[in-house]
């Protein structure tokens, strides 16, 4: 039981430091557009790994991540991508009460995952149109840039169709400084 205890906590730790590495290597100027809130199409449907948690994020997150890498790259050709989080009922519950679905892309070829993972499963996220916004800083201080998306999302005469997304580009990996952590902020939006 030790053994296995330590060999779980070797391979996180490498996938902690792949994505460390992967961060850091990645050209994230293609994302400097969504500075200024943007609509756009993506795919319909979306293949994604996915973890469902709840429970505050600044509790749940690492936990959920960690089981989400574990699995991932167990995966046969799978690439990394930025990871991602949808909330189910944020911001209208207590943060305890949120629920976080955590994911990453999963290629097409990926149509069984090699290990069952009490909690991890294969699913599809829709999207069509969406709005976002590139959120520097901080998560904690999202609140201005949300209601910008917001004020941008009602002037362009569309609606919210979806829940809350985030996609990290930068974040906890990159070290303690909060101010360099990079989230795209998504909504899936339909005309009113």
């Amino acid at each position: 039981m030790q053994k296995a205890t330590k060999l779980s906590h070797v391979f996180i730790l490498i996938v902690f430091v792949a994505c460390l590495v992967w961060a850091h290597t990645q050209d994230i100027s293609q994302y400097e557009k969504l500075k200024d809130p943007q609509i756009r199409k993506m795919p319909d449907k979306v293949k994604m790994l996915v973890v469902e948690k709840k429970g505050d994020p600044n509790v749940v997150a690492g936990m959920a991540f960690s089981t989400l890498f574990s699995t991932f790259f167990e995966q046969p050709g799978v690439k990394m991508a930025p990871p991602r989080a949808r909330w189910l009922n944020a911001p209208a519950d207590p943060r305890n009460e949120w629920m976080g679905l955590y994911a990453l892309p999963l290629p097409e070829s990926v149509e069984t995952l090699r290990s069952q993972v009490e909690g991890v499963k294969i699913d599809y996220w829709d999207y069509g149109e969406v709005a976002e916004i590139l959120h520097i800083g901080a998560y904690s201080e999202e609140t201005p840039t949300i209601e910008k998306l917001f004020a941008f999302i009602a002037e362009q005469g569309y609606e919210i169709a979806g829940p809350h997304e985030e996609e990290y580009l930068r974040g906890p990996e990159s070290g303690t400084d909060t101010s360099k952590y990079m989230t795209i902020i998504r909504y899936q939006v339909r005309k009113r």
